[in-house]
């Protein structure tokens, strides 16, 4: 009698040790009662290639991946969605029974699907959407904020050429501010996001001036440690509406999930409380 493969699935980045992903789907494994595995890898850029070969050899049926490797999953991936190619990453890859590694991003959606969560009532359309930083959360940001139709997007970056270079890709709905005039874009934003890792524990802090910000704004930040960072504290003092950034962390894993162990699993204060562990 053959016994079925047990599907193994992992995250790779370097470092890695950090992340979270692992309690997460080990948690969801286990209510579940799925069979499989999700371990952590730390994977040298020169390796990564040979790396996401091999696996899938190894039982992989696929593992997200994280700084610094996601524009290069990207690059060596045989087959890449729409999304991935818009956003210029990839955070979860598929290894296809054929051998072709299919390279997903899933961050614009586990940002929006937070924010509809966590504040139901915010209108995507009320009005412009105020982002800090250009990075690759930036993309997947202001991708899927496009997408759900707010109408522009004010962005600035502490270097201004990588905010530039996006409103080359995004065209006019894209218009830039200097680091200088940053809090200026909140007097006329509905939604402010912050994708830099300013105020990240350890970090520098965010000094962006909040006295623009109006009673009703959603703010969000998609740095979850600390859970309420400095500036969403500060945004909450001011009558907004705060998202904080570990729910975009935990949705963005159901979709891999899904794909490889075959159960869409749900984002509960259960798995909020295994992320946290």
């Amino acid at each position: 009698m053959s016994e079925e493969k047990i599907p193994l699935a992992g995250v790779i980045g370097s470092p890695i040790a950090h992340s979270k992903s692992p309690q997460l789907h080990t948690h969801w494994l286990r209510t579940y009662d799925l069979p499989g595995h999700y371990i952590p890898m730390d994977v040298n850029t020169e390796d990564l290639e040979h790396v996401l070969r091999t696996l899938p050899k190894l039982g992989f049926v696929g593992a997200n991946v994280t700084i610094p490797h996601k524009e290069r999953a990207l690059e060596i991936a045989d087959l890449i969605t729409d999304r991935a190619t818009l956003i210029g990453a990839a955070n979860t890859l598929i290894f296809r029974p054929d051998g072709k590694i299919h390279a997903d991003n899933t961050d614009g959606y586990g940002f929006i699907t937070n924010l509809k969560q966590s504040a139901p009532d915010w209108d995507p359309k009320a009005g412009p959407a105020a982002v800090l930083g250009a990075g690759g959360a930036a993309r997947a940001v202001i991708t899927s904020l496009l997408d759900a139709g707010v109408p522009e997007i004010l962005l600035s970056n502490r270097t201004k050429v990588r905010a530039e270079a996006l409103r080359s890709d995004f065209g006019k709905r894209l218009v830039i501010y200097d680091w200088v005039q940053a809090g200026n874009m909140f007097e006329d934003a509905a939604t402010v996001v912050n994708t830099t890792s300013l105020g990240m524990i350890g970090k520098t802090p965010l000094r962006v001036p909040l006295d623009g910000l109006r009673k009703g704004t959603l703010v969000t930040d998609l740095v979850y440690a600390p859970l309420k960072t400095n500036f969403l504290a500060e945004a909450e003092n001011r009558g907004c509406v705060i998202v904080a950034g570990l729910g975009m962390l935990l949705h963005q894993a159901v979709p891999g999930f899904e794909r490889w162990f075959g159960l869409r699993p749900d984002v509960d204060s259960a798995t909020r409380a295994a992320a946290l562990r």
